[in-house]
């Protein structure tokens, strides 16, 4: 539960929040990438869920998101892929 939500007597949403936060430091603040970091924010939910398994899963090559995406849960890539399907 974050500070706020905690203060405020809200539940805090499980786990977006904190999950959603890793991504920050490549795909930037909002996920619209930079550089050759692609943006991941408006990307279909299903579509950001399926690539990071596909990481998780080595199908898919990457230089370090397949490290990143097995430290992830199926409930936090769920929550991560509906907070940037629905960012702009």
């Amino acid at each position: 539960m974050s500070l706020a939500a905690f203060a405020t007597g809200a539940r805090a949403a499980e786990p977006v929040p904190l999950a959603a936060q890793g991504c920050v430091g490549c795909h930037g603040v909002r996920g619209t990438g930079s550089g050759a970091i692609p943006g991941i924010a408006g990307r279909p939910a299903m579509e950001i869920a399926a690539t990071m398994n596909a990481f998780r899963a080595n199908e898919r090559a990457g230089t370090i998101m397949g490290r990143i995406a097995r430290g992830y849960s199926e409930a936090e890539i769920a929550a991560i892929a509906a907070h940037y399907a629905t960012s702009r």
